[in-house]
């Protein structure tokens, strides 16, 4: 790899707004915030809104829509429209 080109790979905590979750990773986002983590280590924080901690799809809590009922409603509207002349 080329020297200077890529963006420095460092520890960080994502910090979930959304339930509260601090994650120890490794990324190439950075922050003027710091926080101290349980090893004693003090590390830059990137506040989050939303994470798999508090993502509907990763929670298990998402809604399933009723798109039969959608579909049946568009198809009776629009039925008169298109048909041969």
């Amino acid at each position: 790899m080329k020297a200077n080109t890529h963006p420095d790979y460092t520890v960080v905590v994502f910090n979930d707004l959304a339930s509260g979750e601090k994650f120890l990773t490794r990324s190439t986002r950075t922050s003027d915030k710091t926080i101290e983590w349980e090893d004693g280590n003090v590390y830059p924080v990137v506040d989050v809104e939303i994470s798999s901690a508090s993502h509907p799809f990763y929670t298990g809590k998402q809604r399933i829509m009723d798109s039969a009922g959608r579909v049946e409603k568009f198809k009776n509207r629009y039925a008169k429209f298109g048909g041969a002349k």
